[in-house]
């Protein structure tokens, strides 16, 4: 079940590869500057700066998009770089929702904070659950709520200081989406 395209359309792909591509910017390289781009999110949410942080999240988080299309549109896709851009999207959220566990727990929120940290396992989560489906051969691209929404609802939250209740959904809704993933590829195994 996807809600948000995984993808954007392949044309707009390909233009955008081709157009960044020529201007001698490597994948590796933006897939490091979205990763420095959400450490800067992560430190304005740290500091209370929330609409800010949620401006620098969405555009940071937007050039994973980018990364790949770059890569395919030079001719420098390669397992090392899916990799390295896999983990440095990884990192980039749970150091984003680690800020907010740190922006509560300033705030006395220990509730929110706790909230924070079980969404930082559940994307976690959703992740591995997909890692270990592709090393058993299987596709796992489905999900209630893969990184798209959690990009975009944490995004909405930042914007319209509804931090409180987006990082309890995001914990119940990351978490259910792994359990979720963890049901197919145990399904997708039996078969």
């Amino acid at each position: 079940m996807n809600v948000l395209p995984t993808r954007l359309p392949k044309g707009v792909q390909d233009t955008i590869g081709r157009t960044v591509g020529g201007l001698g910017i490597t994948p590796n390289a933006i897939s490091l500057f979205g990763f420095g781009g959400n450490l800067a999110a992560a430190w304005l949410i740290a500091n209370g700066e929330l609409l800010f942080a949620g401006i620098v999240f969405l555009f940071f988080s937007a050039l994973d998009m980018v990364d790949g299309a770059v890569a395919r549109a030079t001719g420098l896709a390669s397992p090392f770089g899916a990799v390295f851009d896999a983990v440095l999207d990884r990192a980039s959220e749970a150091i984003v929702l680690a800020a907010c566990g740190w922006y509560f727990t300033e705030r006395g929120e220990q509730v929110q904070a706790a909230l924070a940290y079980g969404a930082i396992f559940g994307s976690i989560a959703v992740s591995y659950m997909r890692a270990r489906a592709e090393v058993a051969g299987m596709s796992m691209r489905d999900g209630l709520f893969r990184r798209q929404e959690r990009v975009a609802m944490l995004t909405i939250g930042l914007f319209f200081n509804g931090l409180t209740v987006v990082i309890g959904l995001l914990a119940v809704l990351a978490n259910f989406t792994a359990l979720q993933r963890f049901w197919m590829l145990r399904n997708g195994m039996r078969e």
